[in-house]
């Protein structure tokens, strides 16, 4: 007969209970990954020549699949947004005369800016100034920010009338060196 005492048998007791619950968390299945999917089935493992993972537990999280009609890019149906409410006709045509009068304002400051970045310019012969006349170096650099000033306007205005051109009609005419797309105007187009 076994000589036990009460407060060993509690121990014992209490040992095979918490072994009872922590034997399934230490005996986890091998898991077994097949190119971008897991598996913890041998079989279909065996059967497909996936490797078993070794390390630490990993996690799965099952994605959702797309529905019926779903865009390949984004995996979701094409939906119209519900909570944007539809704009009448009369309340878009004025938010359309309003951006249009804001665009052809831009315009006019940008042709203005251009006209004087042009006259700066001067098709590249501008007048010396000060200390240029010694510095050769000096009117070079002031030459090349004045005709990165002309291109950065050109471009500014050939942008402004492409939104105008977008928004329906014909953006109002400026000038040549604008139209042309080109730094110092036809003149420097045809050379």
């Amino acid at each position: 007969m076994l000589n036990i005492t009460p407060t060993a048998l509690i121990r014992w007791i209490a040992l095979a209970i918490t072994s009872a619950f922590l034997l399934p968390a230490l005996a986890q299945e091998r898991i077994y990954r097949c190119g971008n999917e897991y598996t913890n089935n041998a079989v279909v493992a065996k059967s497909r020549g996936c490797k078993v993972m070794e390390g630490g537990n990993i996690t799965i999280v099952q994605g959702t699949v797309p529905q019926a009609g779903a865009s390949p890019r984004t995996g979701t149906a094409p939906t119209a947004p519900r909570s944007t409410p539809r704009n009448d006709s009369a309340e878009q045509r004025a938010r359309d005369s309003d951006a249009r009068l804001i665009l052809e304002s831009e315009l006019r400051k940008a042709e203005d800016r251009l006209a004087q970045a042009q006259k700066a310019y001067a098709n590249g012969q501008p007048e010396k100034e000060g200390i240029e006349s010694r510095n050769h170096q000096r009117y070079l650099d002031r030459v090349a920010e004045l005709k990165a000033a002309v291109a950065r306007a050109e471009s500014d205005v050939n942008g402004l009338r492409r939104e105008l051109g977008r928004m329906g009609g014909v953006p109002p005419a400026g000038s040549g060196a604008a139209a042309s797309g080109t730094p110092g105007g036809p003149e420097s187009a045809a050379k």
